[in-house]
């Protein structure tokens, strides 16, 4: 899991960080954003594509234990924010979106953890000043903040990150 380590939104948000925040962007190769307790962000993208022998299950098995890990490496985590897609262009993805979803809030209601689907718009919204922004205003709104997303699915999550932090103060 590849990690970057990033400075923090800004000095009054570092000072106001309570806790630290997850925010998601699912898919077959999912896009997450950290802000641990000491304000710093993390991101990265991690893949959860099936190999050839694995059996339908092993997906959300594999995500599973990586969101065990990650909390294990973060410290306890506080909240999680997600995106909360409405409508998918193909059917498999939409399968694999609903898998992953209900393997986080499985985790997430076992840990005790809050979690908060935000919804596309939104989030765009907030980062872009455009809620149908494309990925490339995306991935350049995130750029002038100070991060080097590697693809747009770690911009996605940073961007959720962001809109938690500037509306929510992080927390859900």
């Amino acid at each position: 899991m590849p990690t970057r380590p990033i400075k923090p939104v800004s000095e009054a948000q570092t000072r106001r960080a309570t806790g630290s925040i997850l925010a998601l962007d699912l898919g077959t190769t999912t896009g997450w954003a950290l802000r641990g307790a000491d304000g710093l962000i993390t991101s990265g993208t991690v893949s959860f594509k099936p190999s050839r022998f694995a059996g339908g299950g092993m997906r959300y098995v594999r995500f599973r234990g990586w969101l065990e890990q990650l909390a294990a490496d973060a410290g306890p985590i506080d909240a999680i924010h997600f995106e909360e897609v409405r409508r998918h262009v193909g059917t498999d993805a939409a399968h694999v979106f609903g898998g992953l979803l209900a393997t986080l809030t499985a985790w997430a209601e076992t840990a005790g953890l809050p979690y908060q689907g935000v919804p596309v718009g939104t989030w765009k919204r907030s980062v872009t000043g455009r809620g149908n922004a494309n990925k490339a205003a995306v991935i350049d709104a995130v750029r002038s903040r100070g991060f080097h997303p590697a693809d747009d699915n770690e911009a996605d999550a940073l961007a959720i990150l962001h809109w938690a932090i500037e509306t929510r103060g992080g927390l859900a």
